[in-house]
């Protein structure tokens, strides 16, 4: 029996929305093997300067970078989608254990097979420092964030 993760391609405005919210919703829980499970086990992924392929190495990176980026809040936007492609734009906040806060932006492409799975996450990252005071984005880490929060649109991001 093959997994799926609904909404499957092809894709509409509606559902690419729900497949954005949804990734938004599994990086922000933070935990490396729930993420790992809406790519298929040989997805290729270019993050910044790092390429991979494969679940396990993408358990690798995510618990190697959410040890290092504490506190972390994502928010992605839809970008544009096709078939059975979506592109997203994101920015993410985090401090350092030294207690240092950055905003991280970025664009998304991704690839997903038949059963809704993303096999391909092609990503660009910009990253600056921020001070504690311009953070933007403020709600509890115990759930995802809430469906009144500003997007990036509204929040001039």
């Amino acid at each position: 029996m093959s997994e799926t993760r609904p909404p499957l391609p092809p894709f509409t405005r509606e559902t690419a929305i729900q497949k954005v919210r949804g990734a938004e919703d599994g990086w922000n829980s933070c935990n490396p093997e729930r993420v790992s499970l809406v790519y298929t086990t040989d997805s290729k992924w270019r993050n910044r300067a790092e390429i991979f392929q494969g679940r396990e190495k993408i358990v690798e990176f995510l618990t190697r970078k959410w040890k290092h980026e504490l506190d972390y809040r994502l928010i992605k936007e839809l970008w544009a989608f096709t078939d059975n492609r979506i592109a997203v734009r994101f920015a993410y906040e985090y401090h350092d254990d030294s207690g240092n806060w950055y905003r991280a932006y970025g664009n998304e492409n991704w690839e997903f097979d038949e059963n809704g799975l993303m096999r391909a996450r092609h990503a660009s990252i910009n990253e600056l420092p921020i001070k504690e005071s311009e953070r933007k984005y403020h709600w509890d880490r115990s759930g995802p964030r809430p469906a009144d929060h500003p997007s990036l649109s509204d929040l001039g991001l």
